[in-house]
C-alpha cells in the first residue's frame, strides 16, 4: 500500500515538473529530485525512466478534460469561428500555457516517432477533436468531425505563431478564419 502511495505522490510532482520545465528536463535524475526521491527509489516505483515519464505525461492528459469542462461546459456549442476564438484564448491563458508548450514538444517529438512523445500526443489529440465535436454548432456529424480537426489544426498553428512571438500573426489568422466563417 506504501509503494502506491509514494508511486503516485511521485507521479503527481513529476507531472507538475514536466509542466514547469518540459520535455528536456525528462531525465532519471531531475525526474528523481522532483519526486523528493533518489534514483534508485524512483526505479523502485517504475522499471524505467521511460515509464515514470509516461505515467508523468498520462496524468497531464487526464487533468486536461476537467479543465475544458470548466472553461467551457458540456452542451454549450458554438459556430466554428466563435469556438476558434475561444479555445485559442483559452489555450494562451496562464492555466492552460504550460499544459500548451508541453503539446508543442509532445508534437514535435511525435513527428521523430519518440515515445511516449508519440503515443501520448495521440491521445491528446483525439480527446481535443472528440471535445471541439462535443463543442461546435453543427448539425451534421460529417462535418463536425471534418471542422474539429481543422480547428485542432487551425489552433495548433496559432498556438505555435503565439509561442514564437507572433501573436500579431495569429491575431490576422484568426481575423481571416472569422471573416472566411460570415455569411455572405
Amino acid at each position: 500500500m506504501e509503494r502506491a502511495v509514494r508511486r503516485e505522490a511521485a507521479i503527481e510532482a513529476m507531472a507538475d515538473f514536466l509542466l514547469r520545465e518540459g520535455m528536456e528536463a525528462a531525465r532519471l535524475r531531475p525526474l528523481a529530485a522532483a519526486a523528493g526521491t533518489s534514483d534508485r527509489m524512483l526505479l523502485y516505483y517504475f522499471t524505467d525512466t521511460g515509464e515514470a515519464v509516461t505515467a508523468a505525461l498520462e496524468r497531464l492528459a487526464a487533468r486536461l478534460p476537467p479543465m475544458l469542462s470548466a472553461a467551457l461546459p458540456p452542451g454549450a456549442r458554438l459556430p466554428p469561428a466563435a469556438l476558434l476564438r475561444q479555445v485559442f484564448e483559452l489555450m494562451v491563458s496562464p492555466g492552460f500555457r504550460p499544459f500548451t508548450l508541453l503539446w508543442n514538444e509532445m508534437a514535435a517529438g511525435a513527428g521523430r516517432h519518440r515515445q511516449p512523445h508519440r503515443a501520448v500526443a495521440t491521445g491528446i489529440g483525439d480527446g481535443y477533436v472528440t471535445w471541439l465535436m462535443g463543442h461546435l454548432a453543427l448539425e451534421d456529424a460529417a462535418e463536425r468531425a471534418g471542422m474539429a480537426a481543422l480547428l485542432l489544426a487551425t489552433i495548433d498553428g496559432l498556438l505555435l505563431l503565439e509561442a514564437a512571438g507572433r501573436r500579431d500573426l495569429a491575431e490576422v489568422a484568426l481575423g481571416q478564419f472569422e471573416r472566411s466563417f460570415q455569411p455572405r
